[in-house]
């Protein structure tokens, strides 16, 4: 018995019928760990914006993140016919690549191993208003108000008093 269910396509899967678009650069010879720090500053940003911070970010990691979100937007651009400054970075993820092994010779006749690891970065740029992103709440205007209460009720009961 075979599964015949197929499975869903990858613009489906990232996108489902939402405009917008995504690009995907495999093999980059950088570990994930370093392209996750640049990826995690352009998360959610316009993508005209991110791709200013990139150019001028001083890690190494910055240009292939750059290049994946250029490359994301040029397909917007393209295929559903977008303008490069309504769209935003939807989701942006880092995943691991292969890790080539490598020796190194040791004293004593040892070795030791390099791992030269690489990643494969996806970031999916979408409209502003179809990104589905929900507005940030402020955690501090709830402190605020249940001070503000607990301030109204220890002042009503000291003019009682």
């Amino acid at each position: 018995m075979s599964n015949t269910t197929q499975r869903p396509s990858r613009r489906v899967a990232l996108l489902g019928d939402r405009p917008g678009s995504y690009a995907i650069a495999r093999h980059v010879r950088m570990s994930a760990q370093k392209v996750r720090r640049v990826a995690d500053t352009v998360r959610g940003m316009d993508a005209t914006q991110a791709i200013a911070t990139l150019h001028f970010a001083p890690q190494a990691a910055a240009e292939p993140v750059r290049k994946v979100i250029e490359s994301a937007v040029a397909n917007a651009e393209t295929s559903e016919g977008l303008h490069n400054e309504q769209l935003v970075i939807s989701q942006i993820y880092v995943d691991e690549g292969v890790t080539m092994r490598r020796i190194r010779p040791r004293a004593k006749g040892s070795a030791s191993r390099i791992l030269k690891r690489a990643s494969h970065i996806t970031a999916v740029v979408e409209p502003a208003e179809t990104a589905g992103h929900p507005p940030l709440k402020k955690a501090s205007s709830a402190k605020n108000s249940s001070k503000a209460t607990a301030a109204d009720t220890t002042s009503d009961d000291t003019k009682e008093a």
